[in-house]
């Protein structure tokens, strides 16, 4: 069985997640409790796709996520796990459209005797303390500034790829919009001669042609290519020792559509011959 395990930060998507994975014939089951995830499995075992959110409403559960996961993998399941989150502000934002509460706003605090419920804020702040070790332990996705399309093609992506025991996530992103909550590793190329500048070259991308030419004969843009090659090369390995299963790597410029694009393919390309890899770019549509 491919079991996929969802979670993450209220309003960052994982209903959008969940309807993507049913379209593509998972059985779903939202905000399931971790400890009943076994015995889900074994009621479910014609069941060749299974996805489960788990949110922070089981809180008391999450620790034993990670002991479930290595059983259901010596069990022969393929288990894979999937983090949503995003910026505090975008998620305001999303509430205050939507007018819901957040799922930890019952909650209560309680100082000096007076008892008050927890502010939006605090409740996305507790949220992350609560899902920080599951967070560590998925591929994340930060969904900050990604309309429900990109969202819906990026999850597509990931559950086509193979399985395998370390995926690459090469992104490119402009750092004029912040640095992704995603990133594993983050480099920054705004140094290298811009082609925004050209106004031939303005508007296109880091995957086209003239563009690609035009950094392929700046001496700046190799040797940051070469370093950043010779530096995962290094540690890669290590991740893998570790057991990590993706590594997101993220590289900016200013608009996320030249230099940083043109980084991410051509990194990816070398890694591709070795290793499983995802390219994702945050501002190409």
């Amino acid at each position: 069985m491919q079991i996929l395990l969802i979670s993450g930060i209220s309003g960052s998507g994982k209903s959008v997640a969940l309807n993507v994975l049913e379209d593509a014939g998972y059985y779903c089951v939202d905000n399931l409790p971790p400890s009943l995830l076994p015995e889900l499995i074994t009621t479910l075992s014609n069941e060749p796709l299974v996805a489960v959110a788990i949110d922070s409403r089981s809180a008391s559960q999450l620790t034993g996520v990670l002991q479930t996961k290595q059983i259901l993998s010596k069990a022969g399941h393929e288990v894979r796990m999937l983090f949503l989150t995003a910026s505090t502000d975008s998620l305001v934002a999303r509430f205050s459209e939507t007018r819901r509460s957040h799922p930890l706003s019952h909650r209560l605090i309680r100082e000096d005797a007076c008892v008050e419920k927890l502010s939006l804020i605090e409740c996305i702040e507790e949220e992350r303390e609560i899902l920080a070790e599951i967070q560590a332990l998925a591929h994340v996705i930060d969904t900050t500034d990604l309309s429900a399309n990109q969202l819906r093609s990026w999850v597509k992506n990931m559950i086509d790829m193979p399985h395998a025991p370390l995926t690459l996530m090469f992104e490119s992103f402009a750092f004029k919009r912040g640095v992704p909550l995603d990133a594993d590793y983050v480099f920054d190329v705004r140094m290298l001669p811009n082609p925004h500048y050209d106004l031939v070259l303005r508007p296109l991308t880091g995957r086209d042609a003239p563009v690609v030419d035009y950094l392929d004969n700046q001496a700046m843009a190799q040797d940051m290519y070469a370093d950043i090659l010779a530096f995962l090369t290094k540690w890669i390995p290590s991740f893998k020792d570790d057991n990590r299963s993706y590594l997101t790597i993220a590289i900016g410029c200013t608009g996320g559509q030249h230099r940083s694009v043109y980084m991410v393919e051509k990194l990816s390309r070398h890694f591709q011959q070795s290793e499983q890899v995802l390219v994702r770019h945050r501002r190409l549509h």
